[in-house]
This record gives C-alpha cells, structure tokens and sequence, in this order.
C-alpha cells in the first residue's frame, strides 16, 4: 500500500505566502506524474499544477506565475509553493501521485486534503 502525508495548510493573508507538502510511503516502485489539487467549498475540485516524472510542469491559468510546483524523487516528495495568495485561493488541497506499473495503467493514490485559508 502507498501513503501520503500532506502538511503546509494554514491561514495567510492575502498576499502571503505557503508552501505545502506532500510525502509519499509505502510500495512504492516508480512516480510518474504528481499533481496538486483543490477544491473551495460548493465547487469541484480542479488540477492546480501537474510535474512529471521528467520535471515539465503545467499550472492553471489561475494560478500561473504564483505557484511552483516541485518534487524531490529521493524523498518521494512533491511541493507546491505559492506566493501573492488570494482570497479565491482558499480551498482543500489535495496531492495525486501516479505510480508505475509496468504494463498497466498507472495505480493513483490521493492524500487526505490540507486546508488553505487565504483572508482579506
């Protein structure tokens, strides 16, 4: 079974900054893909940023040029910093990872979700 810790949430001003963590235990063989989302009470949850196994990246326009997006593949680690928060920005965040498989399709595990609170 795999694990994943999430840590980092808080609340801020906006303006401020986070950075939130998600650390991944257990079988683990391969990464692909790691991602972060979130969800804001009433909506659904949306991808935030996306690094692949390789290091591209991809933000949601919303969040482009604020959020950063990394990972550390010896801690089976993946980041999210985000800087200039808006009050919009409050939301859970959630991490995904993606863990190969060889010739099936990659096994998806989500951590438990880490609240960002961003005030006026």
């Amino acid at each position: 079974q795999v694990q994943l810790v999430e840590s980092g949430g808080g609340l801020v001003q906006a303006g401020g900054s986070l950075r939130l963590s998600c650390a991944a235990s257990g079988s683990i063989f391969s990464i692909n893909a790691m991602h972060w989302y979130r969800q804001a009470p009433g909506k659904q949850r949306e991808l935030v940023a996306t690094i692949t196994s390789g290091g591209s990246t991809n933000y949601a326009d919303s969040v482009k040029g604020r959020f950063t997006i990394s990972r550390d593949n010896a801690k089976n680690t993946v980041y999210l910093q985000m800087n200039s928060l808006k009050p919009e920005d409050t939301a859970v965040y959630y991490c995904k990872i993606n863990i190969k498989r060889g010739w099936l399709p990659d096994a998806e595990y989500w951590g438990q979700g880490t609240q960002v609170t961003v005030s006026s």
